[in-house]
């Protein structure tokens, strides 16, 4: 590092600090608020409003990585000037593959249905994207894992999908709840499953000095 990147490192971490907002995360989920307070930071949070539609022939890494982008970019628009300099935007987006077709979240008891029918028995992907937005800076990380399901039965799913946590998960199903006694095999992150791949985020946060250790 030369003299120079460090004295914009320390006026950078310095900015931050005496920003009341220093960092937002920008997403209204509440398992994504809960795995990035495990990193001992504090943070507020806003709700980023975006259309959230697969665009057409939109690659899976594509589209995650645009969706957390777009949640970054949502959020900084509504900033002053003085806000935009000083304040750090996180946002993440999860998205499930199965044979290259993306599973979001399901629009009705049915989609779920079929979204759960096409996760039994198989191994899919899971795609996190995270993103840090600061001083017009975007920086975006993306973790893919690999999940194994059991084979499902139709009373299996539709007691699930009856318990409603499908609804409003990325393929229809939450790793951390119910849905745990379907993973037979995870190849990847636990966290980037859930929402926000602690690994990821923590290096994006000490690229601008927000990290503790």
């Amino acid at each position: 590092m030369t003299t120079n990147d460090r004295r914009q490192s320390q006026v950078l971490h310095s900015n931050l600090h005496a920003a009341g907002d220093a960092l937002l995360l920008a997403s209204a989920s509440p398992r994504r608020a809960e795995l990035l307070q495990q990193l001992g930071l504090q943070f507020k949070v806003q709700v980023a409003d975006i259309d959230e539609s697969p665009r057409v022939n939109e690659q899976p890494l594509a589209y995650v990585t645009r969706m957390a982008q777009e949640k970054a970019q949502g959020i900084a628009t509504r900033l002053d000037a003085t806000s935009a300099v000083t304040t750090c935007i996180l946002a993440a987006d999860t998205t499930v593959v199965v044979a290259d077709t993306i599973l979001g979240k399901p629009v009705d008891a049915a989609q779920a249905v079929a979204f759960l029918r096409r996760l039994s028995g198989r191994r899919h992907q899971v795609l996190s994207a995270v993103c840090l937005l600061y001083a017009g800076q975007l920086n975006t990380l993306v973790q893919t894992s690999a999940v194994t399901f059991m084979p499902l039965t139709d009373q299996q799913i539709s007691r699930y999908v009856a318990s409603g946590e499908p609804m409003g998960k990325a393929g229809a199903y939450a790793i951390q709840g119910r849905a745990a006694a379907f993973v037979t095999h995870l190849d990847g992150s636990y966290s980037g499953v859930m929402g926000l791949p602690l690994a990821e985020t923590a290096a994006l946060l000490r690229s601008v000095q927000l990290m503790p250790y």
